[in-house]
């Protein structure tokens, strides 16, 4: 499993200059034929690395290969997607041109309603298998929105992300805000996103108010309360203008009462973001409940008259399983996952304030 840096290194070694690797990679994630473009090949890369470019381009897109494709009435297809050991991972194609990645085979957070850490991390997922998914996407159709919502998450999995998210950035025709970071909330990564030359989005599963609760659903998450999350976020929010996106997975009996909408309005009001309210996917395996959709569409439009900008959202590709982890599951016939709801990939449904 090599990185983008590898990658560079070995085009160094063969000759190549800065001008010549971007050349080489922004063909690669833009899948665009390496004989596109304003000037030919033999009148701009060294010999050498014309003569390695097809046996280096063959093993970069044999770093993602797609083995399903199950496309949705809402116009998202979930992709299973194998990588070069033989390990499966899930990228989902969004309605409106996005795309969700993995960062990891399975996760480590633990968070009690998510299958897919429900057997913890099996490996990392390279800075280059990151862009491949991408690469692959864009063989299929248009990407102009990368979201790392799915497998995996993405702090414990940090320079390798940062990475792939350097070069989606520069090289990847993909703009900035674009490209989204998603976290349940470890410090390291407030600090690390703000240092490199690509700052993306930042979305934060905050899940509930409540700091013991919040223990209890995310038993291995940074110890830090949700009121410090929203504040590291704020203070991200104004360093890159970029709004933070709150992710609350809405489970029946657990975080949809009046306190913790209570608690809501407290963080959130006059914060520079946004609140994606997603109704739990339920699992047979699991002991949660997704709540009725007409409770869960007042629920976001009190929040959003009580002054926080708040947005209804389902999970893509509901009807092809829309659970992050269960084509990966199916394939290993192994019972059913569910999205990793901490960060599911979402389609929007709008709220219209009553009155």
């Amino acid at each position: 499993m090599f990185s983008i840096a590898d990658i560079k290194h070995r085009l160094t070694a063969l000759g190549a200059n800065d001008a010549h690797a971007g050349r080489v990679l922004r063909h690669w994630v833009q899948a665009r034929p390496l004989t596109q473009g304003r000037r030919q090949l033999e009148h701009y890369l060294p010999l050498a690395v014309r003569e390695a470019l097809p046996a280096l381009m063959d093993e970069l897109h044999g770093l993602a290969t797609l083995v399903e494709r199950h496309p949705g009435e809402d116009g998202s297809a979930r992709l299973l997607v194998r990588l070069i050991d033989g390990q499966t991972v899930e990228s989902v194609l969004l309605p409106r041109d996005g795309l969700c990645v993995s960062s990891q085979v399975g996760c480590a957070v633990g968070c009690r309603f998510c299958m897919t850490g429900k057997d913890g991390l099996l490996r990392q997922v390279s800075s280059a298998e990151i862009v491949a998914q991408v690469a692959l996407a864009r063989h299929e159709r248009a990407v102009k929105k990368v979201v790392f919502m799915g497998m995996g998450e993405p702090s414990h999995n940090l320079e390798a992300v940062m990475e792939a998210i350097e070069l989606l950035g520069l090289e990847g025709n993909i703009g900035h805000k674009n490209l989204v970071f998603s976290t349940v909330g470890d410090p390291r990564a407030f600090e690390r996103l703000a240092q490199g030359p690509v700052k993306p989005a930042l979305a934060l599963s905050l899940h509930t108010s409540k700091p013991e609760l919040r223990r209890d659903l995310l038993p291995r998450a940074p110890r830090l309360t949700p009121r410090e999350i929203v504040e590291a976020g704020e203070r991200y929010a104004r360093a890159s203008g970029y709004p933070i996106q709150y992710q609350w997975t809405l489970i029946e009996g657990v975080n949809d009462g009046e306190d913790e909408m209570d608690g809501i309005v407290e963080l959130l009001k006059g914060k520079y973001g946004v609140l994606n309210m997603i109704p739990y996917n339920s699992v047979p395996e699991l002991p949660f409940v997704r709540p009725d959709w007409d409770k869960a569409r007042a629920i976001a439009r009190r929040l959003h008259e009580r002054g926080v900008l708040t947005k209804l959202r389902d999970s893509a590709g509901q009807d092809v399983d829309g659970g992050c982890g269960q084509l990966r599951a199916r394939s290993l016939e192994v019972s059913p996952a569910s999205m990793r709801e901490t960060r599911g990939a979402s389609r929007s449904i709008p709220i219209t304030p009553a009155g």
